[in-house]
This record gives structure tokens, C-alpha cells and sequence, in this order.
């Protein structure tokens, strides 16, 4: 059996590794010019392990080795990949959170995947917050979607900040982004749309499985030919009376209803 490789010392801020993974935090989209992405935390770096996902390096300080040798003597770590060893004060410095974690992983990012044909799909119209992207992420992994599609304008889904808010999901999931909507035609399923002023009531309706729910823009929603694209429209019902609802939680009572509707045999 490989020995896992020793701890690498970093102790230098202008160490070209440490520069690289300062760009990494810093720029929301540099994973595209990297074809790499900085996965910060014990739980997303667990999450990622568990689905057989293997970095390019992990990056810890003295306070997180023990988590690194625990995922080595598990074997959910490679034995072969290196472990930049950095000091407390360096890994403080790359996070952007206000108590900074002691462990991360530079994990390659896929090629941008075809769309699949038949796959329960969320499709992204343009949604601009990260952390309702994340969210969306995390219901769509949670509710049995394998499949969510990003429509140019949307808000990068491995920037640092959606990758926080996904939880983990994005290692369950099949991911396409920056493409163009003509691409829908391929997803060979029903699209579905929440609007608040017509369509059948969310709670009655039925519907079909499996589909591609569409969630547009957190202000404008979904623009206007993709609505009618769409075979089926619904409402959320809201008897409180408030005008909308934010586009995450609209997202996690809309896939939701879809895996309710999947597990009551409808």
C-alpha cells in the first residue's frame, strides 16, 4: 500500500502556489481561466470526498491536518495527492469568511458538459445572487434533479460564493453553464414555470416526470420566450398576500412538489 506524501511547507505569501489560490478567492470566475477551483471548508471538502471526487492538491493548515490524515487513513484521500502545509496566518488570509477554516482543496472543474437528454433538469434564466444560486444547487441535488443548466448571465456556478451556498451538492450534480437557450430543445423533457398571475395552482396540479423546471431572474423572472416555451405553468399559492416569493424558495416548494408527485406515484 502507497504511504500518503509527507506535508509540503508553505510559509511565504509570494509562494507561486499561494498567489494562485489568492486569485482563486478573489475572482469569482477565474476557475474558468484555471480549469480549477478552490473548495474551502471541512464539510464541502468531505462532500466532495464522499462522491469520489479526488483533488489536485489539498491545502491545509497545522490545525486541519488532522482532518487530511483522517481522510488519508480512511482512503477517501489518495495517497498520491500532495498536502501544502500553510501557516495559520497565510490560510487566514485567503479566506474571505470572518472565522477562516484550516482546510481546502484545489479540485479540477469538468469540461462543460452537453446538456443530457431525459434528465430532471433546473434551468437557470439569468439569476444574479450566488447564494440563491447555491441554494437552488442544494434543492435541486436534495429533490432528485441530476441536471442543472446555466443560461448565459447567470451567476458563475463555482464562483466561491456558490459553491458555499450549494452545501456540496455541486459534486452530485451535472452542470452546464454559459450556454445559450437554444440548448433547451435537446433537454427532451416537459419545461415548467412558476407565474404569479396564471397556470393551474402548484398544490392541484399534476405533473410530469421527469421535467425541467425554469427559474428566471430575481426580478424580471423568466423572460418572455421562454415562457412560452413552457408546457405547463403554475402558481404558488400565497395566502398571506405577498407579491412574490424570493426565487430560492420559490425553487425548493416548486422541485419539491416534483419529488412529492414522483413518490405519490402520480
Amino acid at each position: 500500500m502507497t504511504s500518503p506524501r509527507a506535508p509540503e511547507p508553505i510559509a511565504s505569501r509570494d509562494n507561486p502556489r499561494v498567489k494562485r489560490l489568492r486569485r482563486l478567492v478573489q475572482d469569482g470566475s477565474a476557475y474558468r481561466r484555471e480549469g480549477i477551483v478552490w473548495v474551502e471548508g471541512d464539510h464541502l471538502c468531505r462532500a466532495l470526498l464522499a462522491r469520489g471526487w479526488q483533488p489536485e492538491a489539498v491545502v491545509s493548515s497545522p490545525a486541519g491536518l488532522a482532518w487530511v490524515q483522517t481522510w488519508q487513513q480512511t482512503g477517501a484521500l489518495a495517497p498520491e495527492v500532495p498536502v501544502w502545509l500553510l501557516t495559520e496566518a497565510l490560510m487566514a488570509q485567503l479566506s474571505p469568511l470572518e472565522s477562516a477554516t484550516h482546510v481546502g482543496c484545489l479540485v479540477p472543474v469538468p469540461p462543460n458538459q452537453a446538456v443530457q437528454a431525459g434528465v430532471p433538469t433546473v434551468v437557470l434564466d439569468r439569476l444574479q445572487d450566488p447564494g440563491n444560486v447555491g441554494s437552488i444547487l442544494r434543492s435541486a441535488a436534495a429533490f432528485g434533479f441530476r441536471q442543472v443548466v446555466a443560461l448565459r448571465g447567470t451567476a458563475a456556478l463555482w464562483s466561491p460564493k456558490v459553491l458555499r451556498a450549494g452545501m456540496g451538492a455541486h459534486f452530485g450534480l451535472a452542470l452546464v453553464e454559459a450556454v445559450d437557450a437554444s440548448c433547451l430543445a435537446d433537454l427532451q423533457v416537459p419545461l415548467l414555470a412558476t407565474s404569479s398571475h396564471h397556470g393551474d395552482w402548484l398544490h392541484e396540479a399534476r405533473l410530469p416526470w421527469p421535467c425541467a423546471w425554469l427559474l428566471g431572474h430575481e426580478g424580471q423572472g423568466v423572460r418572455p420566450d421562454l415562457m412560452a416555451q413552457a408546457a405547463q405553468t403554475v402558481r404558488i399559492i400565497q395566502p398571506g398576500g405577498e407579491e412574490s416569493l424570493n426565487v430560492a424558495a420559490a425553487a425548493a416548494i416548486c422541485l419539491h412538489a416534483s419529488a412529492a408527485a414522483v413518490f405519490r406515484g402520480l
